[in-house]
């Protein structure tokens, strides 16, 4: 139904030059009406910038901002300043005076506009202001030069006066057919996408001088037919080139783009979630309905059409927010519009908590207020959100939980699109495997990685005063935990309170709280060092190496060094903290007695100093980690792991070595020093390093299988898979010599066997299915499960393995990234039914359905002492640990992801990631040995579920 002011200006009909006028006046009636919010928004000064802008590209004079010389490209089409402009000019230079050019000589400066937040819903002090610079075609390179130079120029001089400003040189034919040599805003991510922003800049844009965009004159139904149609109204004269400027249309944007710019606002959440979001999930938006995307320029051109020309309807912000509660109430994601509606008053920034706020001046404030009252919100939440500036851990915590997973669902997302769309985006694919590195420096979880959990959430985590205990852990007889709380609490206080956060070791927990600023220089510290022997002189020491040792903030890490694995740059040897190695002591006596003695070794005594060893790392990918070494073997443990870290690579980490234990310290500290300044030395002198690591570790190396495994003799059915599943350390054939197991499934998976990816085989029977996979050194795996649901089956597998392959992927030089890589490749075996084996079909990966989302679930194993290993499991980012919860841990986790789930049912539960990084120390591991603990995890998981959902029967 057509809306009775809405024009349609068909071609057919003929077109009537007062309908085209009707329309560019209602364009410019938005355009005046932004402006002016504009201008509202900024200083004086800032105000002076924006309006003598067009004049200063339109004149060069000696005296003025931004003069180059007398021959730089001037004059803007059509543009004549006021006298109030004139004026403004000749108070910068009284010199100045201005002279009309006559005739129709052709003008440089063929458009000026703003885009971005300037006059929208999110502007703020601090909003950048963005100038497209729209320039005539064949200016030389001499000339483009000049023009460059005169915004630099004017970019300083905007500065001087507290303004950000940036000017982007557009030269309208070329920027059609995609030709840029520079970033077109300060939020742009250059060559992925050219639509993207298009369909930016035709809603944000506010015009400023020279030619109005030709596109205003297009109807919606006009845009596939958009060449055409303008060409008609060029060549029959409706309009008049010098008045309009084109800079193409938006009848389709290729698949790629989504990828490139999804990508790209992933890369700025790591900084700034709350900024990405909304863009982010208007790419996701867009993606989901692709090839039949309808923009929303394009939904802002129907409403000018239709003279719907409310200026807070048609507010950019707004707009976006409109697109995005649409999808997804659509999609009965409730939790991810809240975030998305905070996300959108934190970045507009006006507290409307408090008395009478709501309804004070400012179009901003009022509009926020309405969108507020909307969403049904209270003081209460407005207050919380109000006080972001003084959010301490405990709220960053739960809003980073939600903006993680937020950001990991669009990955994974965008990485399906381009999967299915098969989509290759016009960014150069290094830049986009370099994003995807960041990503995984920032958010990926591992044993021993310090989580960052404030991406730009608050601006100050610091505690004036904290509490450190240690204390027993009540479900782990034996065991102790360090934990630190709020406050100076006293001797039995803490018991009463939760703590901030809890660790098993001193040196993870004093780490996480110094590379997330809760403790500062200026934060006290009381201490209850339970039955550890940590004092207040050693906890202080603790702290001033670990502020020298990773200095804040840290650096950001260049593309050139994502290139490549991570290497460690600084590494932190920490030795017997919380320990008196005498105290501790056998020999006592005899130690006491000795006054000069090696610290590693003593006569008649076996045992040595260097009772515990924490090594702090800071890496070339930011990330920091923690890993601890004890026991009597813990320093020649810590140097084997040193060493083969340090491999043949030429490059060398700072080492530094502290003790502050109360006896000996600084001689054990030298020691130890000075045996790893040998083996460096060594190592750099052409020693191999794995002989070095041998006699570190006093052990052979490990012997690789193999290359060609006959297997005869091995018929029986366990004892056959027992051998197939054995870890390898290279690839090796395998065979199946004469009849073995003939009427088996195993020859048919045998024999497809392939080097460098990962291969699943699967047949289905009634009630149940059996899984294989042969991995990238054709170890097998083998798994029989209930079978429901297909998807129930193979979906949770690709999600696992795809972790398992990203894994794998961090460890690999970039350039080496297209080779290396292991692909996933799936097989039915035929028939679905008991018999024989008659056929074997390639089939393709499971993809993951945006409209299904998934609850993560991930695993990350530690070594404990001796054999014993620490499992925490992470459900949707919400951490589940043996500390709290002991031998009740999979009961928990299977109670809480049975509370989230959307359907009911009686599906398993899966492990959708599995980090074993500390269990394997420098080594890769194999995908089928990630399996394996995969296997018992679930099994783990699902008797804990079946206990719950039996007690829960009537």
């Amino acid at each position: 139904m057509n809306h009775p002011h809405e024009i349609r200006p068909d071609l057919d009909e003929g077109i009537d030059r007062k309908v085209l006028a009707t329309l560019r006046t209602r364009f410019l009636r938005i355009n005046q009406g932004r402006l002016e919010r504009a201008l509202g928004g900024l200083s004086t000064r800032q105000q002076q910038v924006l309006t003598l802008l067009p004049l200063l590209f339109h004149v060069n004079h000696p005296l003025l901002p931004g003069y180059v010389s007398g021959a730089t490209p001037a004059g803007v089409c059509g543009y004549e300043p006021e006298a109030e402009r004139v004026a403004e000019a000749q108070r910068l230079a009284r010199s100045f005076t201005y002279k009309q050019r006559l005739g129709n000589a052709p003008r440089a400066i063929h458009g000026l506009y703003l885009m971005g937040s300037l006059g929208t819903l999110a502007q703020a002090e601090q909003s950048d202001l963005d100038l497209w610079v729209c320039h005539a075609p064949g200016l030389g390179e001499a000339a483009v030069a000049e023009l460059r130079r005169k915004c630099q120029l004017l970019e300083a001089w905007a500065a001087s006066l507290g303004t950000e400003a940036h000017c982007f040189l557009i030269e309208p034919q070329g920027f059609v057919q995609g030709e840029r040599d520079s970033q077109l805003s300060s939020d742009d991510c250059g060559t992925t996408q050219h639509y993207l922003l298009l369909d930016e800049f035709y809603r944000t844009a506010i015009w400023l001088a020279g030619r109005t965009p030709l596109w205003w004159l297009v109807p919606v139904y006009e845009e596939s037919n958009y060449p055409a149609y303008t060409q008609t109204l060029l060549s029959k004269r409706f309009i008049r080139a010098e008045r309009d400027l084109d800079l193409g249309h938006l009848a389709h944007i290729p698949a790629g783009e989504f990828v490139g710019a999804g990508l790209w606002q992933l890369f700025k959440g790591i900084d700034s979630p709350y900024k990405s979001l909304l863009k982010l999930l208007l790419t996701e938006v867009y993606a989901s309905e692709h090839p039949a995307v309808r923009c929303l320029s394009l939904d802002y051109k129907q409403a000018v059409f239709a003279n719907q020309l409310d200026l807070d309807a048609l507010d950019p912000y707004v707009m976006v927010y409109r697109r995005i509660e649409q999808y997804l109430l659509g999609r009965g994601d409730s939790e991810r519009l809240e975030l998305v509606r905070r996300s959108l008053y934190l970045k507009v920034n006006k507290k409307l908590s408090g008395p009478g706020r709501a309804r004070s001046t400012g179009w901003q404030r009022r509009l926020l207020a309405r969108l507020v009252k909307e969403w049904g919100w209270d003081e209460r939440q407005l207050a919380l959100l109000d006080s972001r500036s003084q959010w301490k851990v405990r709220q960053v915590a739960v809003e980073r939980r939600e903006l993680v997973a937020e950001l990991n669902h669009s990955y994974r997302f965008l990485s399906q699109f381009a999967r299915a769309e098969n989509a290759s985006s016009r960014a150069d694919q290094r830049d986009l495997n370099v994003l995807g590195r960041r990503l995984y420096a920032a958010f990926e979880r591992r044993a021993g990685k310090i989580e960052v959990i404030n991406p730009g959430i608050a601006p100050d985590l610091a505690e004036d005063t904290l509490t450190l205990v240690q204390s027993a852990i009540r479900k782990e007889p034996g065991g102790h935990s360090w934990g630190l709380y709020n406050g100076n609490l006293g001797a039995h206080e803490w018991e009463h309170f939760t703590p901030i956060k809890r660790c098993r070791e001193l040196l993870e927990l004093l780490t996480w709280a110094h590379r997330n600023g809760v403790i500062d220089s200026t934060t006290r510290l009381a201490l209850h060092p339970g039955v550890s022997d940590l004092s207040e002189f050693e906890l202080f020491n603790l702290m001033g190496s670990l502020q020298q040792s990773i200095a804040l903030p840290l650096e950001a890490v260049s593309e050139v060094r994502l290139l490549q694995p991570s290497v460690a740059d600084e590494i932190l040897l920490l030795v017997n903290v919380g320990v008196d190695p005498l105290r501790h002591h056998r020999d006592l006596n005899i130690l006491m007695t000795t006054e000069r003695t090696d610290s590693l070794s003593y006569a008649g005594v076996r045992e040595n100093l260097v009772l515990t060893v924490d090594q702090v790392t800071l890496n070339s990918w930011n990330e920091v980690l923690v890993q601890r070494f004890e026991g009597e073997h813990a320093l020649m443990r810590c140097l084997r792991d040193f060493l083969n870290s340090l491999g043949q690579r030429s490059h060398r980490p700072r080492l530094r070595v502290r003790c502050f234990c109360h006896n000996r310290a600084q001689a054990i500290a030298q020691r130890v020093e000075a045996l790893f300044d040998t083996a460096q030395l060594l190592l750099d002198q052409g020693l191999n390093h794995r002989y070095l690591v041998q006699i570190a570790q006093h052990t052979h190396a490990l012997e690789l299988l193999p290359g060609h495994v006959t297997l005869a003799t091995l018929t029986g059915h366990d004892q056959l898979l027992d051998y197939l599943g054995e870890e390898r350390g290279a690839y090796s054939p395998l065979h199946l010599d004469g009849n073995a197991l003939q009427d088996h499934d195993l020859p048919w998976v045998i024999e497809q066997g392939q080097a460098q990816c990962i291969q699943v085989f699967y047949r289905l029977f009634e009630g149940w299915a059996e899984l294989y996979v042969l991995d990238e050194f054709n170890a097998l795996w083998q798994q029989r499960l209930p079978l429901d649901e297909e998807s129930h089956l193979l979906l949770p597998l690709q999600r696992f393995l795809r972790s398992v392959v990203m894994r794998h992927d961090a460890r690999l030089p970039l350039d080496n990234l297209q080779q290396a890589s292991l692909e996933i490749f799936y097989y039915q075996l035929l028939p679905s039914a008991a018999g024989k084996v008659r056929s074997l079909e390639p089939r393709p990966a499971p993809l993951d359905s945006s409209a299904q989302p998934y609850y993560e679930v991930q695993a990350i194993i530690q070594a404990g002492v001796g054999e014993a290993v620490h499992i925490t499991l992470y459900c949707d980012q919400q951490e589940f640990s043996e500390l709290d919860h002991g031998d009740q841990l999979y009961a928990v986790v299977a109670r809480q992801i049975l509370g989230q789930r959307r359907s009911a049912g009686s599906y398993r539960c899966y492990i959708t990631d599995l980090d074993l990084s500390e269990l394997l120390a420098d080594e890769q591991g194999s995908t089928c040995l990630y399996l394996r603990y995969k296997r018992e995890l679930e099994q783990a998981l699902n008797d804990g579920l079946e206990q719950l959902q039996a007690s829960l029967q009537p």
